[in-house]
């Protein structure tokens, strides 16, 4: 971290952190403003605002740049597929074919949601908002794998959870949309393509 930058207010004086964003950008931590002074920020349309501190995500609007872990978003959008971008954004790196392959073989595995979801998803009326269902069904999610919920799981019982709701968002999302246009649930179909 730099120097900390200097603020006056009236006659009261802020010192505020400064540090580098993940493409070197200089950046004023303002989260405690507030608490030190009473004032807020004004920044109309968030045009010079970030809202995290982020690995992941870089963005510069003025400039049109998005990067994903340091690739731009064109190059993923040519070059890549959800499944390898989803990789991307778990391990910081694009895969290899074998971990790509593993990956997917993952997701594939884990593309079947309960029976009982059939029960909550069967309750809802034809004509309910297609999101709405969506959501209740991703979070009953944490009812059918309440082990998820443990703070203090280790990282692969992490990962197993992100594979599971990146696994089952497809079949959820099928079931829901098949609902919607009116055709019979058939969601056991997980050798079809993630999108």
């Amino acid at each position: 971290m730099s120097q900390p930058a200097k603020l006056q207010l009236g006659e009261n004086s802020y010192e505020l952190p400064v540090f580098t964003g993940s493409e070197n950008e200089p950046a004023i931590d303002i989260s405690k403003l507030r608490d030190l002074s009473g004032y807020v920020t004004l920044d109309t349309g968030y045009k010079n605002t970030g809202a995290t501190k982020s690995g992941i995500t870089f963005l510069d609007g003025e400039l049109g740049i998005l990067r994903y872990r340091g690739y731009p978003i064109e190059q993923l959008a040519e070059q890549s597929d959800f499944m390898e971008v989803s990789y991307l954004l778990l391990h910081g790196e694009l895969p290899t074919k074998e971990q790509y392959d593993n990956f997917c073989s993952t997701i594939t595995r884990h593309t079947l949601v309960h029976e009982d979801m059939k029960k909550i998803f069967d309750a809802y009326p034809t004509n309910s908002h297609p999101m709405g269902i969506l959501i209740a069904l991703v979070s009953s999610l944490s009812s059918f794998y309440p082990q998820s919920l443990d703070p203090n799981r280790s990282a692969d019982k992490k990962l197993l959870t992100i594979h599971r709701l990146l696994a089952k968002m497809p079949t959820m999302v099928g079931m829901v949309m098949k609902k919607a246009v009116g055709h019979p649930l058939n969601y056991h179909k997980n050798n079809l393509g993630y999108v």
